[in-house]
């Protein structure tokens, strides 16, 4: 063969071998400690901690797949290619049980926002706990492009259950001109330098949006930073006035460490009742009263500021919507305020997804919804930390697909990293998390919550649209679960969860490019992307 022909079969080979090079590049694999059977997490130390490859677009009319099983696969990556004869073999296996998915790109959702994690204070305490090498893994695992790439991040103001004690930033007692307002150490001192180094590590913009628990003891009915108490007085007074300029002196001294806010919302769970847990810092408002504050004191404090920091409400559960929606977005003057509506998961099963966020959406289109909080393991009566726990994951990724079809626009996690009990925690209500911390081997462990997460966090950017996805099922095929998004450079994202025991066989059809003929295994979840010609 002459140097012309040797040349051409180059060329013909070339997308191929570009398709090969995110794998010979060599993503560091999980290395596993079991729990039990099929109960795995990733272990990670100083010298060694599983990667992933940056995301490569694959050539045209081919296709990229990750997939994590209870059986033990963590994101591994495969490649296929699409077949054009779709009519034909979806006739010759028409006896085959399965689902098709139909992509329509020209039916289009709601944009997406993101995914995270908060920045807890035992989220911070445990990462600084390890030694820097561990640190700088656990951090790359969540913020780099070889992790699942987050770029949303929760950060309390001041302290929360997760704290080693109660603090506010001016727990001088009446002191309305906030002189004596001032970030606490573990916003200095850990929470900051962290964010900056993950900042640094990611590829991606990350948009912070900060919580309170609780205000100051002497703005707050029970006189108390612990337990539950309203704000004295009402909407327009001092005591409103001085706990609206608090949100403004936290964007200021935060600012002061080169961190701007994307969002704040305006309380951690409003409506919080925790019989189990008296202490548990929190500020009660019913929906009128948040209304009232925001129109009177918040939403003008903000509009005032330098800062262009967005404002959420409720921050609450499901179960309040559309109602709470209703009573705040009602009223124009709180609406123009107000950028969107959070959600904790915690009450899901309660109310559905349609009666509640469907239900929001339709009503207010133009404000968001976004998932602010989630974790397993809360009020356990086993465990609040199960290492290696598939179905803890499923949970997540059931959570995540359901919300993001009903018009969610991303989903953060609670804590990043807690240790072996769930904390620390100083109203002792301890939970699980996607990131175990042993400080005394300098190690942590990588959950399936995690790798769940990783799912959608890595390749559904910011700015990726929901788009159409028809399905056609047959018999336990419809127990899938699925949604797909066209993402900011043209390319789709499909992701697909099996939580039946059973392998379940499906075809994608993109007409575009022709179908993928596929299976998802049993207890698995599949992250499917390629690029429409």
């Amino acid at each position: 063969m002459g140097a012309a022909g040797v040349l051409g079969w180059l060329l013909l080979l070339l997308p191929w071998l570009l398709l090969l090079l995110p794998c010979a590049a060599g993503a560091d694999p999980c290395s596993p400690k079991y729990f039990g059977r099929n109960v795995i997490a990733c272990v990670c130390n100083a010298t060694y901690c599983d990667t992933l490859d940056p995301v490569v677009l694959p050539p045209p009319d081919t296709y990229i797949k990750y997939e994590s099983s209870k059986a033990g696969k963590r994101l591994e990556r495969s490649q296929g290619s699409f077949q054009r004869s779709f009519q034909r073999s979806f006739q010759r296996n028409a006896q085959t049980p399965g689902l098709l998915l139909m992509l329509n790109t020209s039916v289009l959702y709601q944009r997406v926002k993101g995914f995270g994690g908060s920045l807890s204070d035992a989220a911070a305490l445990n990462i600084m706990g390890l030694s820097r090498p561990v640190q700088d893994n656990l951090l790359r695992s969540y913020f780099s492009e070889h992790g699942i790439e987050y770029n949303l991040v929760r950060l309390p103001m001041a302290c929360s259950d997760f704290s080693v004690r109660p603090y506010s930033y001016d727990d001088v007692p009446y002191d309305y001109e906030l002189k004596h307002f001032s970030l606490a150490e573990e916003d200095v001192t850990m929470k900051i330098p962290l964010l900056h180094r993950a900042s640094a590590m990611s590829r991606r913009p990350l948009s912070l949006y900060a919580t309170p628990w609780t205000a100051p003891a002497w703005i707050k009915s029970n006189r108390d930073i612990r337990g539950t108490g309203a704000l004295r007085g009402r909407a327009g007074d001092k005591y409103h006035k001085t706990w609206a300029n608090y949100f403004i002196k936290f964007l200021d001294e935060y600012a002061k460490h080169n961190v701007t806010f994307w969002a704040v919302t305006v309380q951690n769970e409003p409506r919080a009742r925790l019989p189990t847990f008296p202490q548990f810092p929190t500020i009660s408002y019913t929906a009128e009263q948040q209304r009232d504050f925001i129109i009177h004191d918040l939403g003008p404090a903000l509009a005032r500021s330098p800062h262009r920091t967005q404002l959420l409400i409720l921050d609450d559960q499901r179960v309040h919507l559309p109602q709470w929606a209703e009573t705040v977005l009602g009223n124009s003057t709180a609406a123009g305020y107000v950028a969107g509506v959070g959600v904790h998961w915690y009450l899901d099963d309660i109310v559905s997804a349609a009666c509640s966020l469907g239900a929001t959406h339709k009503l207010f289109p133009d404000h968001f919804l976004l998932y602010t909080e989630a974790c397993n393991g809360f009020l356990s009566r086993q465990f609040s930390v199960a290492l290696g726990c598939w179905e803890r994951g499923q949970r997540y990724s059931h959570s995540i697909l359901t919300v993001l079809n009903h018009f969610v626009t991303g989903w953060t996690d609670w804590n990043m990293a807690l240790d072996l009990q769930g904390g620390p925690n100083w109203v002792k209500n301890y939970v699980d998390s996607p990131i175990i911390v042993d400080r005394s081997k300098d190690v942590f462990y990588k959950q399936p919550m995690f790798y769940h997460l990783g799912h959608f966090s890595k390749f559904i950017p910011e700015g990726s649209q929901r788009v159409g996805l028809r399905s056609v099922c047959r018999k336990r095929s419809c127990q899938l679960e699925h949604v797909a998004f066209l993402r900011p450079d043209g390319a789709i994202v499909l992701v697909v969860l099996n939580r039946s025991g059973w392998d379940v066989p499906f075809r994608i059809c993109d007409p575009s490019v022709g179908f993928i003929e596929t299976v998802s295994p049993a207890s698995s979840i599949q992250t499917y992307l390629w690029h429409q010609q």
